[in-house]
């Protein structure tokens, strides 16, 4: 199998279940965003060091697989089949949730902002953070013009906030203390 295809060479691609879009059209951009954040953990992957950080992440990654299949995949059209879609896990949301409970319970307190940076796996967390607001953004400027489904946005924003914890946990187990940010000088 060819990698290159040389159907889109012309700024469009094809969407799950056909049609085609400009590659710059917000369901693109949705899903787009969604696949860098899951290469990002990946490369978050081979810094981190806390065994716990390591299995949440490589648990995410397949979730993220779907969310992507979700947002390439339009509302059936009329005149098309809409694929058949790995089940979105909403039940993950949950999960999401008593992880963060669980790593926020193993830190210190937050008493002001902190810098994102630390140890190598905890400043790569913090980046996939900022990747998944990002895609979080998308997928609600692509809910504006498209119906996404709705656990799909709580999803990511509940991501986020587990992103964030796992970059201070994998810092405190590293021994890394943050640094607060005040405001300037």
């Amino acid at each position: 199998m060819r990698i290159y295809t040389k159907t889109g060479d012309r700024g469009e691609t094809g969407l799950l279940g056909g049609g085609r879009v400009p590659k710059s059209h917000p369901r693109v951009e949705a899903y787009g965003e969604v696949d860098e954040l899951n290469a990002v953990l990946g490369v978050a992957l081979t810094f981190v060091a806390d065994p716990a950080v390591r299995d949440r992440l490589e648990s995410i990654q397949p979730d993220l697989f779907v969310i992507g299949a979700h947002l390439a995949a339009p509302e059936q059209q009329p005149g098309r089949r809409r694929p058949q879609l790995p089940d979105f896990p909403a039940d993950r949301i949950a999960t999401l949730e008593k992880w963060i409970d669980e790593g926020g319970a193993a830190l210190p307190e937050l008493r002001s902002f902190i810098l994102p940076g630390g140890s190598a796996g905890g400043a790569t967390l913090h980046l996939a953070r900022t990747v998944c607001r990002r895609a979080e953004r998308r997928v609600v400027a692509l809910a504006a013009v498209d119906p996404v489904e709705p656990d799909i946005i709580i999803y990511l924003n509940r991501l986020s906030d587990l992103l964030f914890v796992l970059a201070r946990l994998e810092n405190h187990r590293a021994g890394h203390a943050e640094k607060e940010w005040h405001g300037t000088a």
